[in-house]
């Protein structure tokens, strides 16, 4: 759910250099991830419930701030989404230069989005079939790397510059996206066996499978002295080429796009929960609940989201990256509060995994995060989306949410007048 590989953490050792960039993914699980893992174990277990997080908040702060943490995930998903494709499309050109031309990437990344929908409608268990063989798959090229890296000591020292312009925040908000995305889970919380004692157990372990999955590739190519400036993302195909030869190469490219599709793929049986679990509550309207007649899957649900994922493609890896993270930073830190808020309303709720230290514990797991979003927001003052900063159109995302929830409110008042005044009459 959370990393495809170490597909896309290029940019890092670019913007930082390797030195730092090594420090960067150290400590970036420490302060971005295990929080969040500890705050996810607290109420996946507590409270393994369809819709997990957007639950989670509604419960903990009321309908208001469920809508808007249910508006900001999906929202931040309609860019999170459009990355993977991006991926996908980006090591499919180091194998096929022709899609490289016009917009023949964009209709490859869209290919990707309507077979992972189709993928979805027929099930979970298929989901998780697929997902899980390509997390296999997409391992095994990195695993040489580090083997084969240390043979070639020093041989890639004149290696050319790359093109990518990624500065050094650049680079760490490209690593906070890497470790990123671990509430995702908890909305298929209720289909998981036993989640009580699962959740927490897996996302901790997780964590330290996922660093160690960046950082020893990394430190292998450091070796060969490659100079950092070489790396812009796709660069893992050329390194394979240059440290294995052809074969892991094509390997390597061909993990990088099944990397994208999986991590597409598990990602869209999250989402699509969202929906589902507002319609049931009122806050969407009920078609978003239709469910497949054989496989129970959110149908409508899939079908709406695909086309705003689709409609993102094309905007650039690091551009996504920025909106994500800045959107998605601010439904997390929204989790965080439903936390404290949780501890103080529902103190004898049953935690079988409770984040240590009491109510001071619950609040300062949070801080950590909150600062690193700082960078975001730093970052997204440059960058540019439709003729207007990030962080202007992310500001406006938010303020949509905010509106959204005025016409729902309104919406269902109307409708619960009118039924009060049928009832009358009768």
């Amino acid at each position: 759910m959370v990393s495809g590989g170490t597909y896309g953490t290029e940019d890092i050792v670019h913007g930082a250099g390797y030195g730092k960039a090594i420090v960067i993914l150290i400590l970036t699980p420490i302060l971005w991830s295990l929080p969040t893992t500890f705050m996810i174990g607290e109420l996946s277990a507590a409270l393994p419930c369809e819709g997990g997080y957007y639950a989670w908040v509604r419960r903990a702060m009321g309908n208001f701030w469920g809508f808007q943490e249910a508006w900001l995930s999906l929202a931040a998903s309609i860019f999170d989404m459009a990355i993977y494709p991006t991926l996908f499309v980006t090591y499919l050109t180091r194998l096929f230069p022709w899609f490289a031309i016009d917009h023949r990437g964009v209709l490859a990344g869209l290919a990707v989005v309507v077979v992972c929908a189709a993928l979805n409608i027929a099930g979970v268990e298929v989901v998780s079939m697929t997902s899980l063989w390509l997390f296999f798959l997409l391992s095994m090229p990195f695993a040489l790397i580090v083997v084969l890296s240390p043979l070639r000591h020093g041989a890639l020292f004149h290696s050319a510059p790359a093109a990518s312009n990624v500065g050094l925040i650049g680079g760490m908000l490209v690593c906070m996206w890497n470790y990123m995305g671990w509430d995702n889970a908890s909305t298929i919380a209720a289909e998981v066996d036993k989640p009580q004692r699962t959740y927490p157990r897996a996302m901790m372990l997780a964590v330290l499978i996922v660093a160690l999955s960046y950082i020893l590739p990394v430190v292998a190519v450091w070796m060969t002295r490659l100079p950092a400036a070489s790396w812009e993302t796709g660069s893992w195909a050329d390194i394979a080429g240059m440290v294995g030869g052809p074969a892991l190469r094509v390997f390597l490219i061909a993990g990088g796009m099944f990397s994208g599709f999986a991590m597409f793929n598990a990602l869209v049986m999250s989402y699509s929960r969202l929906p589902l679990a507002m319609s049931q509550d009122g806050m969407l309207p009920k078609f978003f609940g239709k469910l497949h007649p054989r496989t129970r899957a959110p149908w409508v649900a899939i079908i709406v989201l695909a086309i705003g994922w689709a409609m993102c493609l094309g905007l650039g890896f690091e551009r996504l990256v920025t909106l994500d993270i800045l959107i998605y930073g601010l439904s997390l830190l929204l989790e965080f509060a439903a936390l404290v808020a949780l501890r103080i309303r529902e103190p004898q709720l049953d935690r079988p995994f409770r984040v240590a230290g009491g109510l001071i514990g619950a609040i300062a797991i949070g801080i950590p995060p909150m600062l690193l979003l700082g960078f975001d927001m730093a970052q997204s003052q440059s960058e540019r989306v439709w003729g207007m900063s990030s962080f202007a159109f992310g500001a406006l995302v938010i303020a949509a949410g905010i509106v959204g929830y005025g016409i729902v409110y309104w919406a269902e008042s109307s409708r619960r007048r009118n039924a009060a005044r049928a009832a009358a009459d009768a």
